[in-house]
């Protein structure tokens, strides 16, 4: 009788092994380390694991192998928007940001941010990359719930006019003038290298308490300037690519090896058992299309619609690939319609945060029913997208330019082309005509959004700023003047 009950146990544990479902009560409150990597402007077909033929990623396809990966996950078309809702839990226009430039991609002062949410449970927090959300003193991470901070200007290096230091625009995306916490830094080396180390080394130093952490590497990369270092370009070079193309290319197999990297040191530092790792991008991809041996060719996009800047699902269908060593499902696919709005919750949820009666509306929903079943029950909803980007004061004029609604069937773009993603994700088969009372339904619930967001987009009307007058800009000027600007490096040890 022993013996079958001692059967009975292992049989028992190998069905909650086989799962990769740890046997816990639940994913709430269960305070892990996370760490949110989110690349710029890499779309769904720039991977091999998603089926690019040209690009070799292999540590990033290991990944996607071993992760619980998000299916049809929904961000916005363009950047400041998207790093908004991660922060906000929130749609864009409903925090102020409805631009990339303009003084419009500032998030409102009144948002209770996630970093500050998770600090509020106890979590140290830091940003390593890109912030975009502001650069004015109220604006920036430190004041707004981030620990550490190592970031450049505006919305990209280099992009002075709308708000980087100045010195970058001498040697793009290598050995960048950057923010570290309230000091301006000189930095030695690519930028995807210096935001992976400069993380790596933040992470093992937090590893070293029982603090738990939240690190965001928001990578500028592979977003334009399209530069990556010589090494990383020749192979594409020599296949007979164009420089954009071997530039963009190389850049994102120097982040996969950065990310093979970050990984491997995880798992030296006996990090992953209690840390929650996620891969994801801002948007979708930039420079489709490029020349090989002199040809015009279009690069692999997933076989979907537009890229950035575009309200179809190549706009704002990105990967999104989530691992928790023994408590995620390796290799499992969620195919419920999910969106950036949702990681303000499941992040709270995952940390045990109790937020205050008095903040934000969050629009999305927590994604912690997938992650302990990826097969679970999820209701379907409806997704409200625009690409924004009109000429200040001209909002209502564009109200359905480069618009979409999305359900998990649906997406209605423009206010006039429908097309069942279900059947036709490329988009390529309009049936607005065969259905009218979806079309009637969809339209109601965007202007009743329209509507709601309207007095909430509080940066519209801004004066443009000159770039002499840009806050980095001018603190940059300051601090040469007053102090220098010190170089700077990682103290913690690379091993």
């Amino acid at each position: 009788m022993k013996s079958i009950k001692y059967l009975q146990s292992a049989v028992l544990l190998l069905l909650v092994a086989c799962t990769g479902v740890s046997q816990n009560k639940g994913l709430k409150n269960t305070k892990p380390n996370i760490i949110l990597v989110m690349t710029d402007d890499q779309g769904m077909g720039d991977l091999a694991c998603m089926g690019n033929q040209v690009l070799k990623t292999p540590h990033i396809d290991a990944f996607y192998g071993k992760s619980t990966r998000f299916t049809d996950f929904q961000v916005s078309p363009t950047c400041a928007p998207t790093r908004s809702s991660l922060m906000s839990g929130a749609r864009p226009f409903e925090v102020g940001v409805t631009h990339t430039i303009m003084q419009r991609e500032r998030m409102s002062l009144d948002v209770f941010t996630m970093p500050q949410a998770l600090q509020s449970a106890g979590y140290k927090t830091g940003l390593f990359g890109k912030w975009h959300l502001g650069d004015e003193e109220a604006y920036l991470p430190t004041s707004r719930g981030f620990d550490e901070v190592l970031m450049h200007g505006g919305g990209g290096i280099g992009q002075t006019k709308y708000g980087d230091f100045p010195k970058n625009e001498e040697n793009l995306y290598f050995d960048n003038v950057l923010l570290h916490n309230n000091t301006i830094v000189q930095t030695k080396g690519f930028c995807t290298d210096v935001f992976f180390d400069a993380a790596e080394a933040w992470i093992q130093k937090q590893e070293k308490t029982e603090q738990p952490y939240f690190a965001y590497v928001a990578l500028n990369a592979p977003h334009a300037p399209l530069v990556a270092p010589e090494k990383y370009k020749k192979r594409f070079l020599e296949l007979g690519y164009d420089q954009g193309t071997a530039g963009r290319y190389g850049m994102i197999e120097n982040i996969d090896d950065n990310f093979g990297e970050l990984m491997q040191k995880l798992e030296a530092w006996n990090a992953l058992d209690n840390t929650i790792v996620i891969f994801m991008t801002d948007n979708g991809a930039t420079h489709l299309k490029g020349t090989l041996n002199g040809k015009s060719v279009t690069h692999f996009n997933a076989n979907l619609r537009g890229g950035k800047n575009s309200p179809f699902e190549g706009g704002t269908h990105v990967p999104a690939f989530w691992y928790w060593k023994g408590k995620f499902k390796e290799g499992a696919d969620v195919d419920g319609l999910t969106a950036h709005i949702d990681m303000y919750q499941t992040f709270c949820e995952l940390a045990g945060v109790k937020l205050p009666k008095k903040m934000q509306t969050l629009s999305g929903k927590s994604l912690i029913p997938l992650l302990e079943n990826p097969k679970a029950d999820w209701a379907d909803r409806e997704l409200f997208i625009h690409c924004g980007r009109w000429p200040n004061g001209k909002s209502d004029s564009f109200k359905y330019t480069k618009s979409a609604v999305r359900t998990q069937q649906w997406r209605f773009s423009n206010n006039k082309e429908l097309f069942d993603i279900s059947v036709d994700p490329s988009e390529k088969n309009n049936v607005a005509a065969e259905h009218p009372e979806v079309i009637a339904g969809m339209q109601k619930s965007y202007n009743n959004w329209w509507e709601h967001v309207k007095p909430l987009m509080v940066n519209e009307g801004l004066p443009v700023v000159a770039p002499e007058d840009q806050p980095f800009a001018k603190r940059y000027n300051k601090q040469l003047k007053e102090q220098g600007i010190p170089e700077w490096a990682p103290k913690e040890s690379k091993n």
